[in-house]
């Protein structure tokens, strides 16, 4: 029952990630209405509508589910259940025409992450992963790069909405720029995540993220291999709030690096 239960969660994650997914293709480069969440944190209507879209799509096939969703789509009564979604992680990208975005979908069975589903419409690469059976992308399995060295490594990050809390995150991006062969910093967590899992970043790590951002990638990234934790060391969970991934063998070498930058946090 459990077996076919998550192959059936698959078939829908990857049915309303793809759907998710044309939507905001069929809008990319209009002209789009756009709020503010925060100084600079912004929605625009295209993910009210793709989330929308996405979680119909699972209420119509489970509508006991539980649903936490960035903006705002909540429900559902079976807390056995849980999915987890971004409609458009990228937001700022989409709404400058940058094509970097991607919709994210989470699926927790009894707290644990158990599927994860990732689609990018720009380059229609989906990526996937069911907990113990591993990653892939486009149904081809993928694996973390073999990067031994912290000076070899491409590494990712991102930098809070929140403006006061920047100075450590620039502190952090300018240490482990000296150290590695460069940073990037592309506006999407679950890209981030997701080219982990593809050997195309080494390692990542973000000091504010919520649920949606790393639900599925955190997952994705797992099963390619990566060492996913959170910036104190404890093993991946959605809601801590930070996060450390790497291939093996350099997660301890960007613990190093970041730890003396890390601001404090309230136990």
């Amino acid at each position: 029952m459990a077996e076919r239960h998550l192959d059936a969660v698959r078939e829908l994650a990857v049915r309303a990630a793809r759907a998710g997914g044309a939507m905001l293709r069929e809008s990319y480069g209009q002209l789009h209405s756009v709020r503010y969440k925060g100084e600079i944190d912004l929605v625009t209507e295209v993910d009210v509508r793709a989330e929308k879209t996405i979680t119909e799509l699972i209420r119509g096939a489970f509508p006991r589910h539980q649903i936490l969703a960035e903006e705002g789509t909540q429900g559902g009564d079976d807390p056995a259940h849980r999915w987890i979604i971004d409609p458009l992680d990228g937001t700022t990208n989409y709404a400058h025409g940058l094509p970097v975005f991607c919709v994210s979908i989470g699926y927790e069975l009894e707290g644990q992450m158990a599927l994860g589903a990732i689609y990018d419409p720009s380059r229609d690469e989906l990526f996937v992963a069911r907990s113990g059976r591993g990653a892939t992308l486009n149904e081809h399995p993928i694996g973390v790069s073999d990067t031994a060295s912290l000076g070899r490594a491409l590494l990712a990050t991102g930098f809070p909405y929140d403006r006061g809390l920047l100075p450590p995150a620039l502190a952090q991006f300018a240490a482990l720029s000296g150290q590695t062969q460069a940073v990037r910093r592309i506006g999407s967590a679950a890209l981030d995540c997701a080219w982990v899992a593809a050997g195309r970043f080494d390692g990542y790590w973000e000091t504010v993220v919520r649920p949606w951002d790393v639900a599925a990638g955190g997952l994705i990234a797992q099963e390619a291999g990566a060492h996913v934790t959170d910036l104190d060391g404890a093993p991946f969970r959605p809601a801590a709030g930070h996060i450390l991934m790497s291939n093996p063998h350099l997660h301890g070498a960007i613990f190093d690096a970041l730890r003396p930058h890390l601001a404090p946090r309230s136990p």
